[in-house]
Formats: C-alpha cells, structure tokens, sequence
C-alpha cells in the first residue's frame, strides 16, 4: 500500500453534502459519477494530496443506504491505493483479513475496487484501489 487514495464519507442527500464540503473546501468537486452495481451516486474532491468521496445511496438495498440507517452520515470507509490488488487481497487474505471481495470490482473513479471487512481491521471498513490502465 501506497497511501490514502481516499476517505469515503456516506451521506444522505449528495447535492447538499456538496454545497456544504465546497463551501468548506472552496472549491467544487471535481467529479460525480454513478456506480450502478454498488447503488451509490459519488461525488470527488480534491483536497491537497487527497481525496474525499461523498457517496449517496440510490436503492434501500444498496450498502451506503444500509450504513445510513444503522449508523448515520459519517466516515464510511479508508480507501488506500496499490499496484497489484489481486496480489495485494492474496497477501492480506493470507495474513488472516477477512475479505469481502475475493475478486477486484469496478468502482468509481477509474479504479479496480476491493473490500477487507471490518470485523477483521478494527472495526474500520478498508478499501484496495488499483488504477485502471
């Protein structure tokens, strides 16, 4: 692992949560985009280094929305880039993290996603993400 590629953060209204980290940023996200198979609309922006992800849920059935209501807006997730996620989820799952995604996904933002449950990493949802070349 490389470093933080983003911080995801669950909200319940998209369009008001930009509003509100634009004004706190001074800027506007960069980016919005829809990633049909998880159930999330996300919007990026670009903080220095960093990465924020706001993510809205657009199904009750989706993971953003399950979070939501057990939970709250809040902090959802620790995403940290790496160069071989294949490679990266065989050698966590082999030092005993649990995964959740044995196979890498498409997610947003032009990446190959993949999740180690929290169970296994201190109640912290971690996320892999390798650049789509």
């Amino acid at each position: 692992m490389h470093k933080i590629e983003h911080i995801g953060i669950a909200v319940k209204d998209l369009e008001k949560a930009n509003k509100l980290y634009a004004q706190l940023f001074g800027k506007a996200h960069y980016k919005m985009e829809e990633v049909a198979s998880e159930g999330v609309n996300t919007s990026f922006f670009k903080v220095g280094e960093n990465k924020i992800e706001l993510l809205e849920a657009t199904n009750n059935n989706s993971a953003i929305a399950k979070f939501i209501e057990k939970k709250g807006e809040g902090i959802h997730h620790i995403a940290f880039d790496v160069d071989d996620i294949e490679k990266e989820i065989f050698r966590l799952k082999s030092e005993g993290f649990k995964v959740i995604n044995e196979k890498p996904k498409r997610g947003a933002d032009n990446k190959l996603v993949a999740f180690l449950h929290p169970k296994s990493t201190n109640g912290v949802l971690i996320e892999l993400c390798q650049e789509i070349i």
